[in-house]
C-alpha cells in the first residue's frame, strides 16, 4: 500500500505530482525483527517451554537505537504495519515466513507528548490480545476486579471510548463481551447471585478459596499458580504490571492450532527512564520479563541498559544473566542495534520515490547527489532538503539548481530559514525558546499584536502538532538547536540581547498562561509552565517573578511530578537555578534517604542565591527533613522560623510543630496548636493524627475524612491522598472491613501522587487491619521498616514497630510481645515516640516501666487506657487468632 505524502500533495497545484512518503531500506533491522519473531514463536511451540518459570534468561526483548531524525519512529510504524499483514508496510522487506502462531502487533507511542500511562500499556495488550475473539479468563478476572477499585462508576467501555489511542485499538463491544463471558462462567460457576460484578465483589473470597482448594468448578484456572495471591493484592498499579504474567499464562492455554505471539513495538522509550526515577521503566520491564510468549521490540535514543548490574534495585530483573543477548558484543542474535544512517544508494532511493512528475523523480541526478553529500544519511535532512525543493521549484516553475543544496545540516536549516518571510523568521526564532507554543505564545513572544504571521507559521510543514500536550505545536528538537546555531550568519540576525529580550517576553507570556490556568487548577499547565520558565530564567539570567508564586502552587499539592532540568546542587550560579535545585530536591525527597535531601537544601540556603520569597520553602522542608531524621530540636527551630515569617508556608510551619508536640506526648499542646491553625495548616489532619494516639478511632477517622473532602473540595488531590492513607491507617486499628475499603480507596488515590511516606503508611494499615490473624506480620513488619529506612522514614519505622505489638498483644503470645517491645524500644529516644511504647502497655493492661517517659493524655491515663485495651478485646472477639 502507497502511503501518500499530504503535507508536499497539498503544496502544489500540478497534477503531474506525486508524493510519497518513503520509508528507504532498514532491510537488516526488518531481518532482525523477523528472526526475532522466528525465535520467539519456535521457542513457545518448545515443548519444554514454560509460562510460569520467572529464572530462565529472557530473550523477548529487540532494542533499536539511535540519535534524533534518524528514523526510528518510522521503522517502528513500519514494522507495525508490516508484521500486520497484508499490504501494509514496506514492499522491498520481504514476507514473513509461514508460522505456526498468529502474530498480534501493536504500536504505542511512549513519547512525554502523547501521555501513555501504564494503565493505558496494559489495556492496550489487553486490546490486541482480543483480536483472538476468545476470553482471557485468569486475567480479565484481575482486570475486573482492578477496574472496579480503581474506576468505581465508569464502565470499561465508557473509559476506551474517552481514549484516541484505545478507542482507535478496540473493538469495545468485542472485550467487553469477552470479558463478561469468562465472568459469567465463574458466577454460574459459583451460583453467585446478581450481576456478574459479584464475581469480584462478595464472591472474590469464594472463588480464591476455591482456586487455593483447586476445586472443580475453577479446575482449569487453579492451574494458574499464582491467580488466587494476584486477585488478594492491593489492586494498585504495582499489583497491575503482575496481571502481565495472567495474560501470558491465558496465552499459554490455546490450543496449538490458535497459537498467537503479541508483538508490542514501544517508541520513544527514552522518555520512560526519566519519568519519576525510572518507575515506569521498571513497571514495563516487569511487563516484558512476566510475558515470555510476547515480542518487545523497542526504539528510542539510547541502548536499552537491563543488562546492567547497576541499575540493581531500580530495576527488577538486570544484568548479563537475566538479558544476555542485549549485552554489548553478543554475537548469537544480538538483541540491540543502533539504527545507522541511511546508505548513499538508500538515499538516492528516498529522494527518488518521495517526488516524481509524470513517473519519474523531480529531482535531479545532480541535485540529489548534491543532496546526498550534505545529508550523511539522516533522513531528517532529506525531508528538509525535499521541502525546500519543492518550494523553489514552484517559485521558479523550474528545476532548482544542484548548487543551492550545496549546504549541510544547520546550513539547510539556515537556509530554509531565510526563505521565510521576515515576520516567520522572527516567530521561528522565538518559539525554538518552548518546549511547545500556541498562535497565541507564538504571537506574544516574536512581540507582535496580530497573530496572522504564526497562523502562517504554524501550517510549515516542519512544524509538528500534538493535540494532547499543553499547547499543540512543537518543533524537532535538531531543528530548534539548529536555529539558534545557524542564526549568527542571517542578515536579520538577533543579537544576545535580542535573544534575552524574546526570553523575557517567552517567560512573560507563560506566567500570563499560568494565570489564567490558575482559577480551574490546571496542573498540566503549571508544571509546563514552571520547566520552561525555569530553564529561560537559568539560560538567560531573567528575575524570578512569578516562578516563585508558581514554585508555591507546585508543593502545594504533594503530587511532585520531576522538574527535569539539568544542573549542578553543589555549583548553583544564579537565583533561579537554586529555585530549581530546591524544588527538584523536594521532589525526588520521595525516592532519596532524608539525609541527603537535608545536605542539598543546606548547601542551596548557604548559598544565598535563592529568592528572599522562596527561602521559607527551602527551610521548610529542611526542617521536615530534620523531623523525620529524628532531628527534633533542628526541626522546631527551622519551623518557628518559617512561622515567625509570617509568609505563605507559615501554616504548615505551626502544623510542623504541632507534628513535633505529638511525637514528644505534649497531646494538649497538639489540641491547643490545631484549634490555631488556619485553613493552610490542615487542621483536620492534625486533628485526625491526635485521636487516634488516644484510642478514640471514630473521631480520628472523621477528622480525617473531612480533611481529605476539603481537599478534593480544593482540587488538592495529593493532599487528599495523604489524608485517605491516613484515614486507613486509623480505621485498620478497628473496623477490618472498613479498614480494606480505606486501603483500595487510599491505594487508588496515591496513584496520581508520589508520596512516599503515605505509600509506607498504607502498607502499615494493612498490618494492622491483618493484626491478630496473620502469622506473617512480623516478617511483613520487618519489610516495612526496611523500606521505611532506605528513605530515613523515623516516624513510619516505628509506627510498623508499634504495629506489631498491637499484632502480639491481640495473639497473646508473651513472647512476641516481648520482641515487639524491644523493637519498639529502639525508636524511642527520651521523650520521642515513648507515648507509642506506653500505648503496648496500655493494651495488656500492664504498668510502663517506671524509666519509660509519660505522655499528657487529653483526658487522662486511664480513659487513654481503657480506649486501647477496648480495642484488643473488640478484635479479639472478631477473629480466631492463628497460634
Amino acid at each position: 500500500m502507497t502511503r501518500r505524502d499530504l503535507r508536499t500533495l497539498f503544496r502544489s497545484n500540478s497534477p503531474d505530482l506525486s508524493a510519497e512518503e518513503v520509508f528507504s531500506d532498514r532491510e537488516d533491522e526488518w531481518e532482525a525483527i523477523a528472526r526475532s519473531v522466528t525465535a520467539c514463536v519456535a521457542g513457545m511451540s518448545d515443548p519444554g517451554f514454560d509460562v510460569e518459570d520467572f529464572e530462565e534468561p529472557r530473550r523477548n526483548v529487540l532494542m533499536f537505537y539511535g540519535v534524533g531524525g534518524i528514523g526510528k519512529t518510522s521503522l517502528s510504524h513500519n514494522a507495525a504495519e508490516k508484521l500486520a499483514g497484508g499490504e501494509g508496510g514496506p514492499n522491498h522487506w520481504p514476507p514473513l515466513l509461514d508460522l505456526p502462531a498468529r502474530l498480534l502487533p501493536v504500536r504505542i507511542d511512549l513519547s512525554r507528548q502523547a501521555g501513555t500511562d501504564f494503565e493505558t500499556l496494559m489495556l492496550a495488550l489487553r486490546l490486541t490480545v482480543a483480536r483472538l475473539g476468545r476470553p482471557m479468563p485468569a486475567f480479565d478476572l484481575a482486570l475486573r476486579r482492578w477496574w472496579e477499585a480503581n474506576h468505581p462508576g465508569q464502565t470499561l467501555d465508557e473509559y476506551l471510548h474517552g481514549s484516541r489511542f484505545l478507542g482507535r485499538l478496540s473493538d469495545s463491544m468485542s472485550l467487553s463481551a469477552q470479558m463478561e463471558s469468562a465472568l459469567a462462567d465463574l458466577a454460574q460457576a459459583f451460583l453467585l447471585p446478581g450481576t456478574v460484578g459479584n464475581v469480584v465483589g462478595r464472591g472474590l473470597r469464594t472463588i480464591v478459596r476455591a482456586l487455593r482448594e483447586h476445586r472443580q468448578q475453577v479446575r482449569a484456572l487453579a492451574r494458574c499458580r499464582r491467580l488466587p495471591d494476584l486477585l488478594e493484592a492491593e489492586p494498585d498499579l504495582e499489583t497491575l504490571s503482575y496481571y502481565a504474567h495472567l495474560l501470558a499464562w491465558d496465552l499459554a492455554q490455546l490450543p496449538a492450532e490458535q497459537a498467537a505471539l503479541p508483538v508490542v513495538l514501544l517508541d520513544t522509550f527514552e522518555d520512560v527512564g526519566s519519568r519519576a526515577h525510572r518507575e515506569l521503566e521498571r513497571l514495563i520491564q516487569r511487563v516484558v520479563w512476566l510475558m515470555p510468549n510476547a515480542l518487545f521490540v523497542i526504539t528510542g535514543r539510547n541502548r536499552l541498559q537491563w543488562d546492567e548490574g547497576r541499575l540493581e534495585g531500580q530495576l527488577d530483573w538486570t544484568g548479563p544473566r537475566a538479558w544476555p543477548f542485549l549485552v554489548p558484543g553478543a554475537t548469537q542474535d544480538p538483541r540491540q542495534h543502533r539504527v545507522g544512517y541511511l546508505s548513499a544508494q538508500d538515499c538516492d532511493e528516498y529522494l527518488c520515490r518521495r517526488l516524481t512528475q509524470d513517473g519519474e523523480p523531480l529531482m535531479g541526478h545532480s541535485t540529489r547527489q548534491q543532496v546526498i553529500s550534505h545529508s550523511r544519511g539522516l533522513p531528517l535532512y532529506l525531508d528538509l532538503a525535499v521541502m525546500r525543493f519543492l518550494d523553489l521549484y514552484q517559485q521558479r516553475d523550474r528545476h532548482p539548481s544542484p548548487e543551492e543544496f550545496n549546504l549541510d545540516f544547520p546550513a539547510l536549516v539556515a537556509r530554509t530559514f531565510r526563505d521565510l518571510s521576515s515576520e516567520e523568521r522572527q516567530l521561528l526564532r522565538g518559539v525554538s525558546l518552548l518546549d511547545s507554543f500556541s498562535v497565541e505564545l507564538a504571537t506574544a513572544v516574536a512581540g507582535y499584536d496580530r497573530d496572522t504571521p504564526a497562523l502562517h507559521l504554524v501550517e510549515r510543514p516542519f512544524i509538528d502538532q500534538d493535540p494532547s500536550a499543553p499547547w499543540p505545536y512543537h518543533l524537532h528538537d535538531l531543528l530548534r538547536d539548529a536555529i539558534r546555531d545557524t542564526d549568527a550568519d542571517s542578515e536579520d540576525r538577533w543579537s544576545a540581547a535580542d535573544w534575552r529580550r524574546a526570553a523575557q517576553r517567552a517567560f512573560d507570556a507563560l506566567g500570563r498562561e499560568l494565570a489564567r490556568a490558575e482559577p480551574c487548577g490546571d496542573r498540566k499547565v503549571l508544571m509546563a509552565c514552571l520547566r520552561q520558565g525555569l530553564r529561560l530564567a537559568r539560560d538567560f539570567r531573567l528575575d524570578p517573578d512569578w516562578l516563585t508564586a508558581a514554585a508555591f502552587s507546585y508543593i502545594e499539592d504533594s503530587v511532585w511530578e520531576p522538574i527535569d532540568l539539568d544542573f549542578n546542587p553543589t555549583r548553583i550560579g544564579s537565583p533561579p537555578e537554586a529555585l530549581a535545585v530546591v524544588l527538584h530536591t523536594v521532589a525526588s525527597r520521595q525516592h532519596v534517604h532524608r539525609q541527603r535531601t537535608a545536605e542539598v537544601l543546606e548547601t542551596v540556603i548557604e548559598s544565598g542565591l535563592l529568592p528572599a520569597a522562596a527561602d521559607e520553602l527551602a527551610r521548610y522542608h529542611l526542617a521536615e527533613c530534620a523531623r523525620d531524621l529524628g532531628h527534633l530540636d533542628a526541626s522546631a527551630a527551622g519551623m518557628r522560623h518559617v512561622v515567625q515569617a509570617n509568609a505563605r508556608l507559615a501554616g504548615r510551619a505551626a502544623r510542623g510543630l504541632a507534628h513535633l508536640s505529638r511525637r514528644l506526648g505534649r497531646f494538649p499542646d497538639v489540641l491547643d496548636a490545631a484549634n490555631r491553625l488556619g485553613p493552610d495548616g490542615r487542621k483536620q489532619r492534625v486533628l485526625g493524627d491526635l485521636w487516634w494516639t488516644q484510642g478514640d478511632i471514630a473521631a480520628s477517622c472523621a477528622a480525617y475524612a473531612a480533611g481529605r473532602d476539603e481537599a478534593e473540595e480544593q482540587r488538592l488531590y495529593g493532599e487528599a491522598a495523604l489524608s485517605q492513607a491516613c484515614l486507613a491507617f486509623a480505621a485498620a486499628f478497628q473496623d477490618r472491613q472498613r479498614a480494606q475499603e480505606q486501603i483500595d480507596r487510599a491505594r487508588s488515590m496515591l496513584g496520581q501522587a508520589d508520596i512516599r511516606w503515605a505509600t509506607v503508611q498504607v502498607s502499615i494499615a494493612e498490618l494492622l487491619r491483618d493484626a491478630g490473624n496473620d502469622g506473617d506480620v512480623q516478617d511483613r513488619a520487618e519489610a516495612v521498616v526496611r523500606e521505611a529506612e532506605v528513605g530515613g522514614l523515623s516516624s513510619s519505622i516505628a509506627y510498623a514497630r508499634f504495629a506489631l505489638c498491637f499484632h502480639a498483644v491481640i495473639t497473646g503470645e508473651v513472647s512476641l510481645i516481648a520482641t515487639a517491645r524491644s523493637q519498639l524500644q529502639r525508636c524511642v529516644r527520651g521523650a520521642e515516640f515513648a507515648y507509642l511504647l506506653e500505648l503496648s502497655y496500655f493494651m495488656t493492661g500492664s504498668e510502663p516501666p517506671h524509666h519509660l517517659h509519660r505522655a499528657q493524655w487529653i483526658d487522662g491515663r486511664e480513659r487513654t487506657a481503657d480506649r486501647w485495651s477496648g480495642l484488643v478485646i473488640g478484635r479479639r472477639r472478631h477473629i480466631t487468632p492463628t497460634r
